[in-house]
Formats: structure tokens, sequence, C-alpha cells
């Protein structure tokens, strides 16, 4: 929080293209390297924040640096998504917006049971346009799916990790 002023100035000049928040639970199946091809397709003037066990999937790559930061910050785990919200809060005060008017991007990993506190908590908070994958949890059938996409514009990931970021960025 203390670098806050710096990054709002960055962001004002166009320094900073995009916040992307990549975390969750994540397994070891084949197909799930979707969230490291994603990180890997992000510009190199944005920041990638990671929390959760999903993390393990993109820590080990070296993003480099923006603005004299990295550009790879580890939030913490799953029950540390307080301190990423944290962050978003104090940026969205900052621009006197709301987070969801934010250059940010969540995309969760959805493994097991952990994730849902994460997107229940984000959802509490009126947080839009979350990103879900690589494939549903059980319990979002269609009908509950139906209901998220159109009062919170959750969306799944596609099958294209650039793709997708293209989209995200557009």
């Amino acid at each position: 929080l203390e670098a806050a002023t710096t990054l709002v100035q960055a962001i004002k000049a166009g320094q900073i293209s995009r916040f992307f928040v990549i975390g969750g639970c994540d397994g070891a199946e084949p197909g799930r390297n979707y969230f490291s091809d994603y990180a890997a397709a992000t510009p190199a003037d944005s920041f990638i924040l990671t929390l959760g066990c999903g993390k393990y999937r993109i820590n080990q790559q070296d993003y480099g640096n923006h603005l004299g930061f990295p550009r790879l910050l580890d939030m913490g785990q799953c029950n540390d998504a307080y301190g990423a919200v944290q962050v978003a809060l104090a940026l969205a005060q900052a621009f006197d917006c709301s987070v969801n008017d934010l250059p940010l991007t969540l995309v969760v990993s959805w493994f097991e049971q952990k994730a849902v506190a994460v997107l229940l908590s984000l959802l509490a908070l009126n947080v839009q346009g979350i990103t879900l994958g690589p494939k549903p949890p059980a319990f979002l059938t269609p009908r509950v799916f139906a209901t998220l996409q159109d009062r919170f514009k959750l969306k799944l990931t596609g099958t294209d990790a650039k793709a997708d970021l293209a989209v995200a960025m557009a």
C-alpha cells in the first residue's frame, strides 16, 4: 500500500496498462497450464498479483520489472485474498472510483473449496467480470452460472489463454 501513490501516478500517466490477479487453487493435471500461458502473455507494462496455490504455476518465471517494481507480486495464499482486496480498494479510493472501474482483471483458478471462499468474497464485494476456470466447479450449474453471469458478469475461461487475454485488454 505504500507504493499506491507511485502506482496511481503511473496509471494516470499511462505507464501501467493493467493489473492481473491470477490466483485460486490449482492442480497438476494436464491442461491446467492455462494460467501460466495467460501470465506469460501479459503485457510488459502490466503487473501480475498472485494468491493461492495457483501462483505455483507462474511464480517460477521471470516477468521482469516495471517502474522499479517486480511485475509479479505475491499476495500470499487463498486466505490472504483480503490483502489483494485491500490493494484494489486503495487504488479505487485513490481514483475515486469502484474496484470495477480499475484497470484490473481477475482470473481465478478453480480446483478445490478454498477457491469458493475467494470467489464468494469477491462477489460479496460486488466485484464484476471475474473469469473462473479452467473447469467450472460442480455447484456452478447452468442455472446458477446464468444468474452469476447476469448479476456479476462472471465468465469461464476459454481454451486459449492468449485470446482471453486479448478480450480482457480490449
